[in-house]
């Protein structure tokens, strides 16, 4: 059995409960039979901390368990125009410098970058701040319109909900796709999301259900990913011309049609390489790629990890 991954989420006084809850939930939740995490909350101010619904909360564990754990997660600030304190920048730098993956979600992504965590690397935050956060930190690369940014060893999300896909994003990256998967079916909510702030900013999040053609396309088109799906072929099962597909397709999930069927294959070949002992070849055929250099060149590109090396790292076969 794999040692567990040590989590440390900072807490601090005045945190918003549901941002708080966000990490907990996804790194909290045991994705089958055995847990993935061990999972410690860390106060940056002793006592009582009290939250913005009005109630109170004390946590277990102070700033000193940051110097221990594998994954570090900041899951807000109370105010974006307050730069948090000096101790706690100084507790992430620390982790940071050991090899710790450090996260800051929402507004969690200031008290990384006055870390100075964030210096010339691409990062995100809730896009009513952003414009702050590229005013602030200049030397930051601040992309707006996207859910959450991968750096490697920093991660950033947008808004509340944003900080999900991105905890699930790390899940997956550390611990494989099916154990993404998992814990996503027990928060009922989807293993990967895709889009970008910019489709929540202007309206909610679409429901997808029979009576929508689009819908109706795509949920097909993901039992058919072996299948050559063109652009002409997706749009006659929808009924509609490729321009209005096109643009419909981008409104409903924030992708081209193309970067939409990528990452399903992706998802497929994950999956398959975590669950089955299929050939290489096999795999890349059954998710579409139609040969395996396509799936490795694509894989690379997408995770940083050939099949191969992903299959001996996570298989479950």
């Amino acid at each position: 059995m794999r040692p567990l991954i040590r989590v440390a989420v900072v807490a601090f006084d005045g945190i918003r409960p549901f941002h708080l809850a966000v990490p907990c939930a996804v790194f909290g939740e045991a994705a089958g039979a055995q847990p993935l995490f061990d999972l410690r909350v860390c106060a940056i101010e002793p006592g009582p901390l009290r939250t913005q619904a009005g109630f109170t909360i004390v946590a277990a564990h102070g700033l000193r368990e940051l110097e221990r754990a594998q994954i570090v997660v900041v899951p807000s600030w109370r105010d974006a125009h307050e730069v948090p304190p000096a101790p706690l920048l100084a507790a992430l730098q620390r982790a940071h410098r050991r090899g710790a993956i450090v996260v800051g979600l929402c507004l969690g992504a200031f008290a990384l970058a006055a870390a100075g965590l964030l210096d010339g690397r691409p990062a995100t935050t809730h896009w009513r701040w952003s414009g702050l956060f590229a005013q602030r930190y200049p030397a930051v690369q601040v992309d707006p319109g996207v859910l959450y940014v991968d750096a490697g060893d920093v991660l950033t999300s947008a808004g509340t909900a944003a900080g999900i896909d991105c905890c699930l994003h790390l899940v997956r990256r550390q611990c494989g796709a099916e154990a993404a998967n998992r814990i996503a079916r027990t928060l009922v909510v989807p293993p990967h999301r895709q889009g970008s702030q910019a489709q929540f900013i202007e309206q909610p999040v679409p429901r997808t259900d029979r009576s929508n053609p689009l819908a109706t396309a795509l949920e097909w088109a993901g039992g058919h990913l072996d299948e050559a799906l063109s652009l002409d072929v997706l749009a006659a099962r929808a009924a509609m011309s490729r321009r209005s597909f096109t643009r419909h397709c981008r409104k409903q999930t924030g992708a081209t049609v193309g970067q939409w069927l990528l990452t399903q294959r992706l998802a497929l070949a994950q999956r398959l390489l975590e669950t089955t002992d299929a050939s290489i070849e096999a795999v890349a055929d059954k998710a579409g790629f139609g040969t395996a250099q396509s799936l490795r060149q694509h894989f690379i590109t997408a995770f940083r990890t050939t099949p191969s090396a992903y299959r001996r790292e996570f298989s479950r076969a």
